[in-house]
Formats: structure tokens, sequence, C-alpha cells
């Protein structure tokens, strides 16, 4: 009787527990966090060059080691071969903040910034060595600083090498060979009082007209790095390369200041510290192709290579230099801080 007893009391109590969690409204499930999707920032970086040159592989390095630092974080569309404007047009587009970064000649950038007007000028750089550790010196990195107020900032270099006169007929040994000579220039006011200072005639032409020029007699020779020889042809109708190494004019990748502000120390951190990578990158790069060049241009091409007393040519050019310095005193202060490293 008591076990028929307890289980009635235990059969109850189960009842009125049921009875109870039926009555108590049911509680709503909790809702499901969304996931939130970061994307990563797109920086567009466009340039002249085409896919095969130094620089532009450089640039690709440079835009893989912001991936991988970032972690995906931060992104770098190249646009090469002109595809959105030269030089000028790109500056422009940065200073919009149309786009984030380009690559331009040191002298592209002469109209922002009169400092930069240093980098055209002839025989400022003692060899190599040299070029190098004033491309890494305080004074250049104040100069790519000093920008940041007209839209943009420099982040590093690219070497595009030293820059000689070739001829058609005659060598280039001492300025004096250089007296009636019409020569081609770059279009800019610095290369043309070089080339007059050391006694030739300038003939200020399109990079592209170079090579009918050559071969029509119009000029008698040209100014550039050894690449010119064989990626541009000039070797087929020149067929002499004097080593002056007057000019050591370097590529600048800059960035626009309204992007650079807009990202986190950490995000420019790891940009600055990309670019800076992506030169090393570069530096053998440019060995491999000069050397590739100047075998073409003697082996298939039949160029001479001519080694030069550099002296003779530095010196006439020093009233060149002592006007540029009195006329631009950021080209003095950035010249003063250069020569100390020599």
């Amino acid at each position: 009787m008591k076990k028929i007893l307890s289980v009635g009391i235990v059969f109850s109590l189960l009842i009125m527990l049921l009875a109870g969690c039926a009555a108590e409204p049911a509680q709503p499930a909790e809702p499901a966090e969304k996931e939130v999707i970061i994307e990563p920032v797109s920086l567009r970086l466009a340039h002249n060059l085409n896919e095969q040159h130094t620089v532009h592989l450089a640039l690709v390095e440079f835009g893989r080691l912001v991936d991988e630092k970032s972690e995906g974080g931060m992104k770098v569309e190249i646009f090469p071969n002109a595809q959105l404007g030269n030089e000028q047009e790109v500056l422009e587009q940065l200073q919009a903040g149309a786009i984030a970064m380009t690559r331009v000649s040191a002298a592209a950038l002469t109209p922002y910034e009169p400092g930069y007007n240093a980098f055209t000028l002839p025989f400022i750089f003692a060899d190599e060595e040299h070029y190098f550790a004033s491309m890494n010196s305080d004074a250049v990195k104040e100069l790519y600083q000093s920008t940041l107020d007209k839209g943009f900032l420099g982040l590093t270099y690219y070497t595009s090498g030293s820059r000689s006169f070739y001829t058609k007929e005659t060598p280039i040994l001492h300025p004096d060979d250089l007296k009636g000579l019409k020569i081609r220039v770059m279009g800019f006011q610095s290369q043309t009082d070089m080339v007059l200072a050391l006694g030739g005639t300038p003939v200020g032409m399109p990079f592209g007209d170079i090579y009918t020029s050559l071969q029509s007699g119009v000029i008698d020779g040209a100014e550039s790095n050894e690449t010119a020889l064989t990626n541009s042809k000039h070797g087929e109708v020149t067929k002499h390369f004097s080593y002056t190494k007057h000019t050591m004019i370097p590529d600048i990748l800059t960035i626009s200041s309204t992007v650079w502000k807009s990202l986190t120390p950490e995000q420019q951190t790891i940009i600055q510290e990309a670019a800076t990578e992506s030169t090393e990158f570069h530096k053998p790069l440019w060995t491999a192709a000069i050397d590739a060049a100047v075998k073409e241009a003697t082996e298939v091409m039949g160029v001479t290579f001519h080694e030069v007393d550099r002296e003779p040519f530095r010196n006439a050019v020093v009233p060149m230099l002592e006007k540029y310095k009195n006329e631009f005193p950021e080209v003095k202060a950035l010249l003063d801080g250069i020569k100390e490293l020599e």
C-alpha cells in the first residue's frame, strides 16, 4: 500500500511540473550574430612603362609585399603602359586622390618641388656607390616629405642607371668632341644647359623621334643609358657609346597625400617597408638588364663602348651647377647634403 502511495505522489508531481512548463511562455531564440566582412583597401598604381621593364617588375613585387605584410588587408592594382595617362596626367590624378600611387621620373617632379632639380644636374654623384648612399640619405627623405601639402609624397626610388652620350660617328671622349654636334636632350632646362656648357648643340624632341632623327641626320647623337641601344634599336644607327655617366636620374614612387592620410599608422608602415624592399629587389634586375644590353649592342649591333676621363666634363659644368645652386636654395641644400656622403 505504501509503495502504491509513493508512485501516486511522484506521478502527481510530474503532472504538475509538466503543466507548469506548458504554462511558461517560450523564450525567443537569440539572433545569430552577422559576420562582418572587411573589404581590403584597394590601392591603384599607374605608370607609363611596359610589363617587361625592370621597374614594373619591382612594382609587382611591391604589390606582392603589401599583400603579404597586410595579410590581404591591402591590395595594389597596377595599371602599366600609360593606361591612365602620361606622367603629368597621372600626377594630377594623384594630387586629386583619384589614384593612390604612381612612379615617375624625378624630372617630372621639378614643377612641384625645386629640390628635385638636383637629380637632373650633371656630375652630382661621384659613382654608383655614392648615388645609392645619397638616395638613402636623410636629405632625400626630407625631399620626399616636402610635397605632402602639394598632394603627394615620395616613398622610394628605383635606379634608371647613368646617362651617357651615344653618337653616330664620333665618340665623345672630351668636351671638345661635342663641338658642332647636335645632341637630343629631354625637355627640361638643365639638360639644355648641360649640353651647351659642354660645347654641343642641344635639340629637344620626344624620345620616340630619336631613331629616325639619327637615321636622317637631324641629330648626331643622344644621351641615355645602355638599354636605349637595344630596347629602342638606337644601336642600329649609332655606333659609339661614351661612358660620360653625366647624370643619374632616379624614378620616384609617390603616393597621394589624401590616400596616405587615410591609412592607419600600421598600414603606412607596411607601405613604406614594402616600397623600400622593392628598391632592393630592383637593383639586380637593373644590373642584369644593362649587362644584357651591352652584350647585344656589342655582338649584334656593332656598337663600341668607350671609357672616358670624366674630369674635363665635370669641370666644364661647374659654372652651370653654381647657377642652379644660386637660383634654387632647395637644390643647394640637397647638393650640400649629398656632397658630404661622397
